[in-house]
């Protein structure tokens, strides 16, 4: 069997340099693969008006596995004036190519892990009774449906006459903004599907049998947006019953679970939302376990065996800038491990995350963050790791 190829996808920013830094620690770890580079992000939207190229998703449909960097989104006015002139005549608007990379390969299923680190100065701790620090393990698997809700993009400014006249059938819609004049009506649907729905519940159960985590936590808005959050629940509750009674189902409210979070996150395990409370739960888990440095994601579809592999962090175009990258790489490596499991290459990914962890524990090394230090380019000449000094680390532990 011949070298894995992997797509390899830069992105902006601190993408590119994080990517480059993980290869180097692959490599390092035996893992052999070719990587050829796939077009993505705003270079693409400012020269060519599309930020995912044709090119790039037969890439991907050919290779089937990628690693992806870090992508700058801005708000559709300000993509439109960075857009090259020649373009703005044609109706182009700037949409988010990591969620049309997901929608377009179905990548429904995204798997964010929040673990603690042992030794990491950035973990979250907490007062014990006679002022004992407590220093709760994090441990939590957060499954986020990838492709719908609030992220689906089905929205509007202005809605056309047959969206108006179709919202106008709701009474709460006739009440509330019947009055309105409809070119002041922005529209942002949540649309859930029993299909996607179901896949992302069942990914989650089956996880937490898997791994041994003892609950699944549908951490939605039930008792307010009782349709769509209803919806999960209610299925949750249907597939627990039916197909994992020994995994106990929990139900927490998006706002509470965030206040709980800080109180009692150990108690968690396996944890389900949709696309946008997933995405604001697994930020509020990261940041006990050390911020978006260290967390990692997977976004997959089971059915086509396509993943896409990435840190949760954006690119942070000013650090890109500096003449010595100091952010902090072990993101984009553990979404490179999460990558050697999908694919059935877990001895690597165990190596890897073994060496990063005596590198946290050790304590020798710690980029900027970990040394909790602001952001700016003087913090290597202070004593901070750069990103490549980082994964010189963990490379040294590998053997």
């Amino acid at each position: 069997m011949g070298k894995r190829t992997i797509v390899a996808l830069p992105g902006d920013g601190i993408g590119k340099v994080v990517l480059n830094e993980t290869i180097r620690v692959l490599d390092a770890a035996g893992f052999e693969a070719n990587y050829v580079e796939g077009d993505i992000g705003w270079e693409f939207w400012c020269e060519e008006g599309n930020p995912l190229p044709q090119r790039t998703l037969d890439l991907l449909a050919e290779h089937k596995i990628g690693l992806f960097g870090a992508i700058t989104s801005k708000p559709k006015d300000e993509a439109f004036e960075e857009l090259s002139p020649e373009l703005k005549e044609k109706g182009l608007v700037y949409s988010s190519p990591i969620v049309g990379l997901r929608q377009h390969f179905n990548l429904d299923i995204c798997l964010r892990p929040c673990r603690t680190y042992k030794g990491n100065p950035l973990n979250f701790i907490k007062r014990g009774v006679g002022d004992i620090i407590n220093e709760p393990e994090v441990d939590v698997a957060i499954f986020r449906q990838n492709t719908e809700g609030l992220y689906g993009g089905v929205e509007w400014s202005n809605p056309p006459a047959q969206v108006y006249d179709a919202l106008m059938t709701h009474a709460k819609f006739r009440k509330n903004f019947g009055n309105a004049p409809v070119e002041e009506i922005s529209v942002s649907t949540r649309i859930f599907t029993k299909k996607a729905t179901g896949r992302i519940l069942r990914a989650a159960f089956e996880h937490a049998k898997k791994y041994g985590y003892k609950s699944v936590t549908v951490c939605e808005k039930p008792n307010v947006i009782r349709e769509t959050s209803g919806m999960m629940y209610k299925m949750a509750q249907q597939m627990q019953k039916a197909d994992f009674p020994d995994i106990e189902l929990w139900n927490t409210n998006i706002d509470a679970q965030m206040m709980w979070l800080t109180k009692n996150p150990e108690n968690y395990g396996v944890i389900v939302a949709g696309n946008m409370f997933g995405d604001i739960v697994s930020d509020g888990f990261a940041g006990l376990i050390g911020g978006l440095g260290f967390a990692c994601s997977a976004q997959y579809n089971p059915e086509t065996g396509i993943g896409v592999f990435e840190p949760t962090h954006g690119s942070a175009p000013k650090y890109a800038d500096y003449p010595v990258s100091i952010v902090n790489p072990i993101a984009m490596i553990e979404s490179a491990c999460m990558m050697l499991d999908f694919i059935d290459e877990q001895p690597i990914a165990t190596v890897i995350r073994n060496a990063v962890a005596e590198v946290v524990i050790e304590g020798k090394v710690k980029t900027y963050d970990m040394a909790k230090m602001l952001g700016r380019a003087d913090v290597v000449e202070k004593g901070a790791a750069s990103t490549t000094q980082m994964a010189d680390a963990i490379i040294a532990k590998l053997n």
